[in-house]
């Protein structure tokens, strides 16, 4: 197991060249030739499903989204699915839970065709990386672990933490691993030896969520404490606070849209915004779910029409008109407790996890 190091100036491994990526293992060097290009990710182009700016609501799109139960998980966890992402190419489904496990899926049969064990507590998180091949997770045990999906093998286990960790995510470039935990401490990993680069006391209460923008350049962290904090990834210099509200509700989630120039966040309070973070502006507020107790993860689908995604305490899956922040579908989850959901990177796919029993895993399909 890999144990913490010194810290070390990270800028070098925000654009590896060749001969960096010549000294990574075959795991990463593969990972990082599958990323976009920062040249094409900061300009927009190379991406087939490009977030658009937020338009006034008469130019919002008039069609609908229908989404339907494809299948229920007949054989899935033991305990609350605590996390569910599609690989970044849509080819399969991974899933964690507390109860220890993470669990590949079949996206079409929603069928479990493999289980990865070795957390020793409860999975909080789970990441795919940019070339569909390499997981990272992130659970109570204090460990973050790099698994090949190929080989459904874990490759590195990265031990430095002092506490639970909550959440965890990959660069573009897939060279580098963030996680965060509930002391409010964020650890920054090399990829290539399992070492921690950087340290951050970000928040002074338990960290929600970590989440890269789409060139690495900046992260932003999110927290109890209820606020959405944005870093730069070199420096770590802290370079925008946002308050999400007077009575600062807990933030359980945040994440940059797909364009890297907005950020969506969950608050305690019932409520998902979309801000202009360069002018600390809540450009939408979504409403008509329930979230008081957990983090809800919530997304952005961009596949057909442009929605908000997430799962809410009141058992059900709610989906809203981008543009106009219009609830546009609520669906009946059959019992299940939804927090966390994930959308599917080509097609109308939802997918998502349940808190109780019997803690299945779901995909939902639309035809718009």
């Amino acid at each position: 197991m890999m144990s913490a190091g010194n810290e070390t100036n990270v800028s070098t491994y925000l654009r590896p060249k060749g001969d960096d990526a010549a000294k990574m293992s075959s795991l990463c060097a593969a990972s990082a030739a599958a990323t976009v290009p920062t040249t094409l990710a900061a300009s927009g182009q190379g991406d087939e499903y490009v977030f658009k700016m937020p338009m006034p609501p008469g130019a919002a799109a008039k069609n609908k989204p229908n989404y339907r139960i494809i299948k229920g998980a007949t054989a899935g966890h033991l305990s609350s699915v605590s996390s569910v992402k599609f690989s970044a190419d849509g080819d399969y489904l991974v899933s964690a839970s507390a109860d220890r496990l993470l669990k590949l899926w079949d996206v079409r049969t929603i069928q479990s065709y493999q289980t990865l064990a070795g957390h020793e507590k409860g999975i909080n998180e789970v990441v795919c990386a940019q070339n569909g091949k390499l997981i990272v997770s992130c659970g109570d045990d204090k460990m973050v672990k790099l698994w090949d999906s190929n080989s459904n093998s874990c490759v590195m286990t990265m031990q430095g933490h002092l506490n639970c960790v909550f959440c965890c995510c990959f660069n573009p470039q897939t060279n580098l691993i963030l996680s965060a935990s509930f002391d409010g401490l964020v650890h920054l990993w090399d990829l290539r030896t399992g070492r921690i680069l950087k340290r951050l006391a970000a928040h002074g209460d338990p960290i929600t969520s970590v989440d890269f923008n789409r060139t690495g350049s900046h992260f932003i962290t999110s927290s109890h404490d209820g606020f959405i904090r944005m870093w730069e990834s070199a420096t770590f210099h802290l370079v925008k606070t946002l308050l999400t509200d007077d009575d600062n509700p807990v933030v359980g989630h945040a994440k940059f849209s797909p364009n890297g120039k907005y950020i969506l966040s969950s608050t305690f309070d019932n409520t998902h915004k979309l801000w202009n973070y360069e002018k600390s502006k809540v450009l939408r507020r979504y409403t008509g779910h329930k979230n008081e107790c957990y983090c809800l993860t919530a997304n952005f689908s961009v596949t057909g029409g442009m929605w908000i995604v997430s799962g809410s305490e009141d058992k059900s899956l709610c989906i809203w008109s981008l543009q106009t922040n219009k609830l546009v579908q609520k669906i009946d989850t059959n019992g299940d407790l939804v927090i966390c959901t994930d959308c599917h990177p080509k097609e109308n796919i939802i997918a998502t996890g349940s808190l109780e029993k019997p803690f299945t895993v779901k995909t939902w399909k639309s035809c718009e």
